[in-house]
């Protein structure tokens, strides 16, 4: 899961909508995404970095917590 991404969501009072509406894609893909079901694209993880969360470091916010996994 991306764990800081749902947090700063929830912190910020982000919609999961608008999220998906940002990206042009389904609530389910983002919960897909967010749940690391579904990889991220790196075009998608920039947009979001940049559209809503520009004050935080992209490694954080897409740092996984599946082990191995570094990034998206």
């Amino acid at each position: 899961m991306l764990k800081n991404l749902k947090s700063v969501l929830e912190q910020k009072r982000i919609t999961i909508k608008a999220l998906a509406s940002v990206l042009d894609v389904s609530e389910k893909t983002i919960w897909n995404k967010i749940n690391e079901e579904t990889d991220i694209t790196y075009p998608e993880a920039a947009k979001i970095a940049k559209e809503f969360f520009p004050e935080y470091r992209f490694e954080y916010l897409f740092a996984s917590d599946k082990k191995g996994d570094q990034l998206c």
